[in-house]
């Protein structure tokens, strides 16, 4: 008789459960002795992330208050997701695009993982004219998000084989890993938004929280209203990336040209690389703010641009972004750095979905283009409905103007208290500062995307809570 050896997994005492739906949902566990675990471990990174990440956060807190107050008016004015019906003439081309798909005629599968060539000229042709982007140096996305962690996984070594490959206008560094592996050095606005954070410390190049807020190898370049939103360069220490977002989430502060060139020199001279989210640039009104780091002499040699239609367009559930990547942007060894890219595109990801390219095509057309800038022009005066109540009861505010959010400054005061406050007495979802970053302690932002009456109705109430 033959003995089979079976292979039984191996029962652990501890493992996670949840308790109920809400901490299944938000990621809160506690320990059950009723279901066993692999013998793999857990990326030790995870366990330096901060809490949870911030937005489920706030959802966390608007459900705890709905459960408290089911009868109340609860109007969200705390994470940044657009309201508005997507334009009719937008919808009906990715409708009619779906509906092709039924059809011998109009079926297509796989296509090119850099974008919809259309696409990609477009993309040019609407925001980068005249300043010598070329469409193969457009990627599209599934969102600018996406594309942070996309750009963070990028991690081939390339070693110092020869010393004229050191050139102050390629990237520089240990002569490993540069853009991005968790060997590079990063620089992030403080505040600003927790993507640049959370990824870096999942990739392991963060080190550790010691409790300040802060994360030891995480270069922070306060950003607040004592210098005009704009680090102090002359402090700042050296890194391999810089992330740097304008309009800037969560301040609404949009760089001026000045500030952008000096940002470009800085990058040149240190030989480092600018990721620029420029998510928010359709909202830009002020001429001297540029909608793209490419608008400033030498950029290409040092910069990344990543950006979104969810915003301008209502695409925050469609899901479609694109990146640029310069043909001139090299490595220490002279490498372009677009190669690696489009070999990190071409091997993590199958391309955007081609029913959400047919609604940016739409976008980008005449008809479509008038009817996204209308609401952008919508949400911008949401803005300024709720900056100018915010005034006149006397509090600081600081945003609107460029960008739609507003950045409020409660002085000596601790922000999740703030936020809590306002919403057990107004009913109005609002984001702690400190969740952007140490430098957003007193501060809160509050959203514009909402509808006119919501907008209104929550100016009201403010009013009357500041009077």
């Amino acid at each position: 008789m033959s003995h089979a050896m079976t292979l039984q997994p191996v029962m652990i005492i501890q493992a996670f459960s949840f308790k109920n739906e809400k901490d299944r949902l938000f990621g809160m566990n506690t320990i059950s002795p009723l279901r066993c675990r692999t013998k793999v471990a857990r990326n030790a990174n995870m366990e330096k992330l901060r809490n949870g990440y911030l937005f489920p956060e706030i959802s966390r807190l608007e459900l705890e208050h709905i459960e408290k107050y089911p009868n109340a008016k609860l109007i969200s004015l705390g994470i940044g997701d657009t309201t508005e019906p997507v334009p009719e003439i937008i919808a009906s081309s990715m409708a009619n695009y779906a509906h092709a798909l039924s059809t011998a005629d109009g079926y297509s599968g796989y296509g090119p993982e850099q974008g919809n060539k259309a696409l990609r000229e477009a993309i040019v042709k609407a925001f980068y004219k005249d300043l010598q982007i070329k469409d193969t140096e457009v990627f599209v996305s599934d969102g600018a998000q996406c594309d942070i962690t996309r750009l963070q996984v990028l991690n081939y070594r390339f070693r110092l084989a020869d010393a004229r490959y050191l050139n102050t206008c390629n990237a520089r560094s240990k002569g490993i890993p540069l853009l991005l592996g968790s060997e590079v050095t990063i620089a992030v606005q403080d505040p600003s938004f927790p993507a640049y954070i959370d990824s870096s410390v999942i990739i392991g190049q963060a080190g550790d929280e010691g409790g300040s807020g802060r994360y030891g190898s995480i270069e922070y370049m306060k950003c607040g209203p004592e210098n005009n939103f704009f680090p102090d360069l002359a402090t700042t220490s050296r890194t391999d990336v810089i992330f740097f977002c304008s309009p800037n989430n969560p301040t609404g502060h949009a760089a001026t040209r000045e500030q952008l060139e000096l940002l470009v020199k800085f990058a040149r001279d240190n030989g480092s690389i600018i990721i620029f989210d420029s998510a928010y640039s359709s909202y830009v009104q002020d001429d001297n703010c540029p909608r793209s780091i490419f608008e400033i002499s030498g950029s290409r040699q040092v910069a990344i641009e990543i950006s979104s239609f969810s915003k301008f367009a209502g695409f925050t559930g469609v899901r479609l972004g694109w990146t640029v990547v310069p043909d001139e942007l090299l490595y220490l060894n002279g490498f372009p750095v677009i190669h690696d890219f489009n070999r990190i595109v071409s091997t993590c990801f199958n391309g955007a979905s081609n029913v959400a390219q047919a609604g940016g095509l739409a976008c980008l057309s005449s008809q479509g283009f008038k009817a996204v800038n209308s609401l952008v022009d919508y949400y911008m005066e949401n803005a300024n409905i709720l900056g100018e109540a915010l005034s006149s009861v006397g509090l600081q505010v600081f945003g609107s103007a460029n960008a739609p959010y507003i950045w409020v400054h409660f002085p000596g005061s601790n922000s999740w208290d703030v936020c809590k406050d306002i919403l057990e007495k107004t009913h109005i979802i609002t984001v702690p500062g400190s969740g952007f970053g140490p430098s957003g302690e007193e501060f809160l932002r509050i959203s514009a995307f909402g509808h006119r009456e919501c907008i209104l109705e929550a100016a009201a109430r403010l009013k009357t809570l500041f009077l």
